[in-house]
């Protein structure tokens, strides 16, 4: 048998083996290669690390240890870099509109790493928000021997707080409900050190969903950054792609239709992220496997909220470390036949045989509500449609802000301006807050409203004020919010149409949003609109504009 007839190593022999490629192998000595390790499989080990962001700071220790596993386990590890962008920095900011192009980077940039150099596998490792859908993403298109390792959660602030807290104290300060010196506090004790937000926020919720779906080890998903628990999740990661390349298993293997459907169970039973309809889109695109919003509703309809879990309620993801993490909720969801068990797993294990041995949560508990007792009957991830999101819309509703909303309309055109009137106090409880030109082409980028939203809940007004917009919200936001608004206002859809002083209803239950105008005045208005200039008609935002798809698509650029 040549070098060249093991199967692990499919794509480093094209390489690195014959005689002709021996440039390729000086290269490679030079790096540290010897003989040996050219008869190895190679694998690759994607790391985000990064010290602009805490969520990502320890990323290189992980990487590390991920090498370690897979040099081991008997391949060669290769480690490289992709990029990180920090959404909690850049929020609110012009900057945030490269948050989710940066989902598009990774997975981008760790193709073509992957490609280029001949890699028969690989462990990507993820921090902040858009790390995750971006590494998974990348592991479908390329369909090699992959694992997908989640960074870990930060650890609280003093007095429980994290980042959502400081965004929130701004609307207070705002409001005079605290002090310049209580503010500054805050701000100096919410984060304390490495690791992702710590609530069911975005990073939290797709590392979730990753782990439902079979492309990352049990638990890790709930493992503190700084923990030996989260060094071994990494060390283990890199013996596993070795032992999946034994096998012969690729993510094709793993991501079915049915494993899309347990990530989408997980992300609601933990009341998780309305990014994970995004991400999850963009990840089944990747895959190749149909999926759309209205999936999330025939789900939804079944699944119930189980997890009171922070924005909208008390704990954090520490805390629910501390009692399991989520693979107790895993085996209550698969006893009650709401997860598929035959689906195949990064271990070489079915979903099932992972969850054999799980042992249930401590009878004390008070984070994962019990199935006959749920926070909330069915889905808080709604799609709405109507004559405001003819093509969908998704919002958060997980009970406590009511489950209808009337008001009237205060338009915007952008964050800023949106932001600035909650501030001053022009926005006032009845507002339904309309905040657009913020879609994934017309932003671009589709920018996270974490700072309107934490403005309206820092001033008391979340029960009174709702606001709708064609970007997204991050995961930490909560209230009456709904954004994914498609069309979105740069392709005239209708919420570019809404004018101030318009009425506008929400109804979870119905799953409608309602502009309450007849149709030839719509019809008239769409008659004058006309759509603004871009953004910017350079650099990769331009670029990102013109190949973006519909958020109800997952603003995929690789579409067609």
């Amino acid at each position: 048998m040549t070098d060249s007839d093991d199967d692990r190593r499919k794509y480093s022999s094209l390489v690195v083996d014959g005689m002709d490629k021996a440039a390729a192998r000086a290269m490679l000595h030079a790096v540290g290669f010897t003989d040996n390790d050219f008869q190895k499989p190679q694998v690759g080990i994607a790391s985000t690390w990064s010290n602009l962001t805490p969520c990502n700071t320890h990323i290189n220790d992980l990487a590390d240890a991920a090498a370690m596993g897979a040099d081991e386990a008997g391949g060669k590890a290769v480690t490289f870099n992709t990029i990180t962008v920090s959404d909690g920095i850049s929020m609110g900011s012009p900057g945030m509109r490269y948050s989710l192009v940066s989902r598009e980077v990774i997975a981008d940039s760790i193709e073509t790493v992957v490609g280029a150099e001949g890699f028969d596998g690989f462990v990507a490792i993820g921090g902040c928000d858009k790390n995750m859908p971006g590494c998974a993403m990348a592991i479908a298109r390329l369909n090699r021997p992959a694992v997908f390792v989640y960074g870990g959660t930060i650890q609280m602030g003093k007095e429980r707080r994290d980042v959502v807290s400081v965004f929130e104290a701004v609307g207070q300060r705002a409001a005079n409900k605290i002090s310049d010196i209580e503010l500054k506090e805050i701000e100096a004790t919410a984060i304390p050190g490495p690791g992702s937000c710590g609530g069911m926020y975005t990073a939290n919720t797709m590392a979730s969903s990753i782990e439902a779906m079979g492309l990352s080890l049990p638990n890790s998903s709930a493992q503190e950054a700084v923990s030996e628990n989260k060094r071994t999740d990494s060390y283990r990661a890199g013996e596993a792609v070795v032992n999946l390349l034994d096998r012969g298993i690729k993510p094709s293997d793993i991501l079915s239709r049915e494993a899309f459907e347990n990530a989408i169970t997980v992300s609601i039973a933990l009341e998780g992220s309305t990014n994970a309809v995004l991400h999850l889109l963009a990840i089944a695109h990747a895959a190749r496997i149909p999926l759309s919003i209205d999936d999330f509703t025939r789900i939804g309809r079944r699944v119930p909220v189980l997890a009171d879990m922070r924005p909208a309620g008390q704990y954090a993801m520490s805390e629910l470390i501390e009692i399991g993490g989520i693979q107790p909720l895993m085996k209550t969801l698969l006893a009650e036949g709401l997860l598929h068990g035959d689906c195949m797993t990064v271990t070489g294990h079915t979903l099932a045989e992972n969850l054999a041995e799980v042992a249930p949560y401590p009878a004390s508990q008070k984070i994962i509500r019990p199935l006959d007792d749920p926070i909330k009957k069915d889905s808080h991830l709604v799609i709405l449609r109507g004559n405001l999101a003819p093509d969908g819309a998704v919002a958060k509703i997980t009970g406590h802000e009511g489950l209808k909303f009337s008001g009237t309309a205060r338009c915007f055109h952008g964050e800023e301006a949106a932001m600035a009137a909650i501030l001053d106090g022009t926005v006032q409880k009845g507002d339904v807050v309309v905040v657009r030109y913020e879609g994934p082409r017309g932003g671009p980028g589709m920018r996270e409203m974490l700072s309107p939203t934490s403005a309206i809940n820092g001033r008391e007004l979340s029960a009174d004020v709702a606001l709708i917009t064609d970007g997204r919200f991050s995961g930490g936001s909560h209230g009456f919010v709904i954004g994914h608004v498609t069309p979105e206002a740069f392709d005239g859809g209708p919420i570019a149409l809404i004018e101030d002083g318009d009425q506008i209803t929400i109804d979870a239950e119905a799953a409608t949003m309602t502009l309450h105008i007849d149709d030839e005045t719509m019809a008239a208005r769409r008659g004058v609109w006309e759509q603004p200039e871009p953004y910017t008609d350079r650099g990769i935002l331009a670029k990102y504009a013109r190949l973006v798809s519909s958020a109800s698509d997952g603003a995929v650029t690789d579409g067609i």
